[in-house]
């Protein structure tokens, strides 16, 4: 059973194509399930689309919801189309992101971290200048982040748990091991799992998140995974996930999951 639970499309601003795009692009890869997942808008902000280039607009939202359960029932028994959302994760806004969430039927969330420190964590100015200590700092408050988010109850998947990596390659030999076991072992006993996101095969570290060192640290304490390309074009639907799915064998993980009504489904590897 092929599976891709991370997919966008046009609304968020940086994704080509529209749902359905996706959804057929999902049937000729073979997949059996497919999980729209476009990022959340910024609730926390008075305006209605704080960032255009980012995230969907606050009026666009029941829409999205509503073409998506369209599809959903359009494509019923060609594809198992499944309603999700890749939502930011601030501490100060997790109440009114979460109530907001209750008020529709997904079948997962995607808890990310998008912005540290007030920057986000794709912005390649922000390791310019700086010491191996502020460096150090940056990591730990990113890590904190996803404990947080982990924790919160808000999120079945926290998705590419190490992307802060992906313009700055250098990241990952930031030394916090502490810090990620930490951080692992809180998702490992919040019972939510992490996605083996390829989407940075497309990034200038050139490979997926989280790394295999995180994803042997991640089997260690417990944790589930799932796969989300991450596509925002069409053509990269299910993208590597049978090279995803052998490295995972290769690991030790015996099997991976997708969310159906926010409960975890088994696909043995």
């Amino acid at each position: 059973m092929k599976f891709d639970l991370h997919t966008h499309h046009f609304r968020c601003g940086h994704a080509d194509g529209n749902i359905e795009d996706y959804i057929q692009a999902g049937i000729r890869e073979g997949l059996g399930v497919i999980g729209i997942s476009d990022h959340s808008p910024y609730f926390g902000s008075k305006q209605d689309q704080e960032n255009p280039g980012i995230a969907m607009a606050k009026s666009e939202f029941a829409n999205y919801i509503d073409e998506v359960l369209r599809l959903k029932a359009k494509y019923e028994g060609k594809i198992d189309v499944l309603l999700g959302v890749e939502s930011d994760f601030f501490p100060e806004h997790a109440k009114l992101y979460g109530d907001i969430y209750e008020g529709y039927p997904f079948d997962y969330i995607i808890g990310s971290v998008h912005r540290s420190g007030g920057v986000s964590i794709f912005n390649r100015n922000r390791w310019k200048g700086q010491s191996e200590e502020q460096q150090v700092k940056q990591k730990l408050e990113y890590y904190d982040l996803i404990k947080q988010s982990a924790r919160s109850g808000m999120f079945q998947i926290l998705g590419h748990i190490d992307a802060m990596k992906g313009y700055y390659p250098a990241f990952s030999a930031i030394r916090t091991d502490d810090a990620i076991d930490e951080t692992l072992q809180a998702i490992g006993e919040s019972g939510v799992s992490i996605e083996i996101n390829t989407s940075g095969s497309t990034k200038d570290v050139g490979g997926w998140y989280p790394s295999d060192a995180i994803l042997e640290r991640a089997l260690h304490y417990g944790v589930s995974v799932t796969f989300g390309s991450d596509a925002h074009r069409p053509s990269r639907v299910g993208d590597e996930w049978e090279l995803v799915a052998k490295r995972l064998k290769e690991i030790g993980f015996k099997q991976w999951v997708y969310y159906k009504q926010k409960q975890p489904v088994v696909v043995p590897l």
